[in-house]
């Protein structure tokens, strides 16, 4: 069973759409045997004698409401995009689950995610869509009905990860190869030291860095003017030709700036180097 996390979106048309295989329609009823899980919730908007058979675009309004009702609601980092998607697939050779085993899983991914707390009714709304063969896709809206924006877990993709392996051992199902799985516990995530000093080695790439491509222009810049006629045009190339051997000191100090952010270091991909000013036309 892998989960896959998408990229938050602002409105849950297009993942409804996604877990259907479909477009949403004014038309199509989603029964209990399409939508297995849902927000404890929801029981507080139906009657005890209405039947639960609401269209799809009902339920992406479902949905919705909140982002319309709290038009101000953002996440800590101003963003908007509210609508979390993630879903599930089975391994090929797995057996068909039953309905109440994909309700099952669609409750425990869904606390797994974090978008359903035990005993909170009030929290975020979200459904679990199983409208395609071996897969559950599970929607939800980070936007709690009083306008309080819900934070997933900051390592929510190895919590869905570590969900997924105990449901596979539970519903004696096939688990997936170490390859696919998420991220081991013995590669840990680089630091910010390290992320830091990646960008800055892109920077002083002698190949493809930004620096090395402006260097390149200063330099041809600089061989053109000198073959000018004029005073004025020599000293313009040796201003120019200052300016390139500046550029190739910011190279090599940036390089040693990433060098020194990780010890031991890590292999750069590639280091600024010594060369002539002057290219070749």
């Amino acid at each position: 069973m892998i989960p896959r996390l998408h990229e938050r979106t602002h409105a849950p048309r297009d993942p409804l759409a996604e877990a259907l295989g479909r477009p949403v329609s004014p038309h199509e009823g989603l029964t209990e045997h399409t939508v297995v899980g849902h927000w404890p919730g929801l029981d507080n908007y139906t009657f005890d004698d209405e039947q639960m058979t609401w269209t799809s675009v009902q339920w992406a309004e479902h949905l919705e409401d909140p982002l319309l009702e709290h038009p101000f609601a953002v996440s800590p980092d101003d963003d908007r995009r509210a609508i979390l998607h993630l879903d599930v697939r089975l391994h090929p050779d797995d057996r068909d689950l039953t309905g109440p085993e994909w309700a099952e899983v669609a409750h425990r991914l869904a606390r797994a995610a974090g978008v359903q707390i035990p005993g909170k009714e009030n929290g975020c709304r979200w459904i679990a869509v199983q409208a395609q063969p071996r897969r559950l896709d599970l929607i939800a809206n980070l936007i709690h009905l009083d306008g309080a924006w819900h934070a997933p877990p900051p390592d929510v993709l190895r919590q869905l990860a570590a969900e997924a392996r105990r449901i596979e051992e539970d519903l004696q199902l096939i688990p997936v190869r170490a390859a696919q799985s998420a991220p081991p516990t013995s590669r840990p995530a680089p630091t910010a030291s390290a992320q830091l000093a990646s960008v800055l080695t892109q920077l002083a790439d002698e190949q493809a860095g930004p620096l090395a491509t402006v260097r390149g222009l200063v330099e041809h810049a600089a061989h053109r003017i000198a073959s000018q006629p004029g005073a004025a045009s020599v000293g313009t190339a040796h201003r120019l030709e200052l300016i390139a051997r500046r550029l190739q000191t910011i190279q090599q100090d940036l390089d040693a700036t990433a060098t020194d952010l990780v010890q031991p270091r890590v292999a750069a991909t590639s280091s600024a180097v010594q060369r002539p000013i002057y290219r070749t036309l």
